[in-house]
């Protein structure tokens, strides 16, 4: 069974995420993914420092993501561009993971799963969701202005569509016990009886 747990930004899909953990699925992040594997890849970061210059490089040679961030969330077509370069990495890596374990319970947290069509590599597709002011608010808490949350939101599949789209939504306004008890009712409701 794999899951492929969505939202927006600032919704709670890592909470949701480790409440699947918690009850048995093994975690494929892929921001953490992409933070930590694609983005120190030598070949990525080659490839980022020719389009975008020394600029976007830490003091150690890396890609300084803040820097990056401003490039590719002012240009959708710098942004297309940057998910071009790194989402075949990212898909090698998640074929990889599940060769590890083909019959294992996953879930994996993609932030963009409808936006990019990936909908084909899961068995069902799970949203999480939240009203617009609970979404702001966490993202202010994160140290994001109000004008950059705004958008990073708008960069995504609006929230409606993804709730439209998704097999089950998991609301995330009330508590975190609110939000556990709905992911043992998602995780009662598979197929197989995960």
């Amino acid at each position: 069974m794999i899951l492929g747990l969505t939202g927006g930004i600032g919704c709670g899909k890592s909470t949701a995420a480790q409440a699947c953990v918690a009850r048995g699925f093994r975690l494929v992040d892929s921001d953490a993914l992409i933070r930590e594997q694609v983005l120190t890849s030598p070949t990525i970061i080659a490839a980022v420092s020719a389009r975008y210059g020394q600029g976007v490089l830490n003091a150690v040679g890396g890609i300084d993501r803040a820097r990056l961030a401003t490039k590719v969330f002012a240009d959708d077509g710098e942004r297309r561009w940057l998910e071009g370069l790194t989402h075949p990495v990212l898909f090698a890596i998640w074929r990889s993971m599940l060769a590890t374990a083909p019959t294992a319970r996953w879930v994996f947290e993609v932030p963009l799963l409808f936006e990019h069509g990936l909908e084909n590599w899961f068995d069902f597709t799970v949203c999480v969701a939240c009203s617009p002011e609970q979404q702001l608010v966490r993202l202010e808490q994160r140290g994001l202005s109000r004008e950059l949350a705004g958008q990073r939101i708008s960069k995504q599949l609006p929230l409606a569509r993804k709730i439209e789209l998704a097999d089950m939504v998991l609301w995330n306004d009330g508590s975190a016990a609110f939000l556990q008890a709905q992911v043992d009712t998602l995780v009662a409701s598979l197929p197989g009886r995960c």
